[in-house]
């Protein structure tokens, strides 16, 4: 087991925590497990994102500079250890001499890495961490903490808004397992809107419940808090609660005097409740077969569609169209033919990835490419 050193001390906060105590957390969520005798230095006058650790941690002599400044650094014995936390308590460039034999990586250069958690590659962020850079920091490390290929309203609509809320959390020291039952309860309030007919009611608990959604995620990731059971918890009530969305929204027609055929509304919810248990069971089969790559990072194509494919956020917005032209019905027959597209179009990519593989051919994410 490697050994993770925080350098030097750092008296400004990041989301609350002292970069001793992050560099503990992130440490501690990396599992790290090194067959070498090395150690891992953080330098505590500079924040990076988690992912950056765990690239070092998986390139012994690795070092990632700042200004020529050691920030990380992965050391291979105690020469190179005392090297690199000398320069690092100094605030120094390492000399010609010390970093020979060393994987000097320039922050500067632009380097990227594959996050397979968040489904990016990007340059991680690297910054010094001082009182007057510390809302700046704070905003990389949740801009970081965003998933790469998601929907529209989450990539595009909601990052302000959570942002502005996930530092008001981690200020008042709000948990993200907090957030997440607040936002259960709006969850269920709103399904119960929904069922009786007042959508717009509807439709703005379920607004606060999708930010919500966002906010517990990225503060788990902004304070190194996330747990596995906080997991369960999160990605339970987002799998579970979109049906009941839906087919309360159905039964609720009635209150507008549009309320469906027992026929139609079968193959309606059919269509919408069958088409998404369907995309999650390809999705499953696509990742077993696939060393666990998500589908929607095998080729751009996949990214892009992932951006309107329908889950809860796209077709709450084809809701919210109907519902504005006093067509709640019409919204939802329009949620189940996008259901059975999207669909469609998932069986197709499984099937083409299958034929793929039976060829010899390798599957491997766009993201993965350098």
């Amino acid at each position: 087991m490697s050994r993770v050193e925080s350098v030097g001390t750092n008296p400004t906060p990041l989301w609350g925590l002292t970069m001793a105590e992050r560099v503990r957390r992130i440490a501690a969520g990396n599992a790290l497990a090194i067959d070498t005798p090395a150690t891992i230095l953080a330098n505590a006058a500079f924040a990076f994102d988690p992912s950056w650790m765990k690239h070092v941690a998986a390139h012994p002599g690795l070092v990632l500079t700042l200004g020529g400044v050691p920030a990380l650094g992965h050391a291979r014995d105690a020469a190179e250890s005392g090297k690199l936390r000398d320069a690092m308590l100094h605030g120094r460039a390492l000399t010609a001499d010390e970093s020979s034999g060393l994987d000097v990586l320039a922050f500067e250069d632009g380097p990227t890495i594959e996050n397979k958690a968040l489904r990016k590659r990007e340059t991680p962020f690297l910054m010094p961490l001082t009182p007057d850079t510390r809302s700046a920091v704070e905003r990389a490390s949740y801009f970081g903490a965003y998933k790469g290929v998601t929907d529209l309203l989450t990539k595009y609509l909601w990052p302000e808004w959570a942002l502005w809320l996930t530092r008001i959390c981690a200020r008042l020291g709000i948990t993200p397992n907090m957030v997440t039952a607040v936002g259960a309860i709006f969850c269920v309030v709103a399904t119960f809107a929904f069922a009786d007919g007042r959508y717009w009611l509807g439709m703005a608990l379920g607004l606060v419940f999708m930010v919500l959604d966002t906010v517990d995620g990225k503060l788990a990731r902004c304070t190194v808090t996330s747990t596995s059971i906080g997991n369960i918890f999160d990605h339970g009530i987002d799998i579970v609660h979109p049906p009941f969305w839906f087919w309360f929204w159905g039964t609720g027609l009635v209150h507008w005097g549009l309320a469906l055929s027992n026929t139609a509304f079968a193959w309606i919810m059919a269509a919408i409740v069958g088409g998404y248990v369907v995309q999650r069971i390809i999705e499953g089969v696509f990742m077993r077969q696939n060393g666990m790559m998500h589908i929607h990072v095998w080729r751009r194509f996949d990214s892009r569609f992932r951006l309107i494919t329908a889950r809860r956020n796209p077709n709450m917005v084809i809701l919210f169209v109907s519902t504005l032209f006093a067509r709640p019905d019409l919204g939802l027959v329009a949620v189940a033919i996008w259901t059975v597209v999207s669909c469609l179009i998932h069986l197709v990519r499984l099937v083409q990835a299958m034929a793929l593989k039976a060829r010899g051919g390798t599957i491997t994410s766009w993201l993965a490419e350098a």
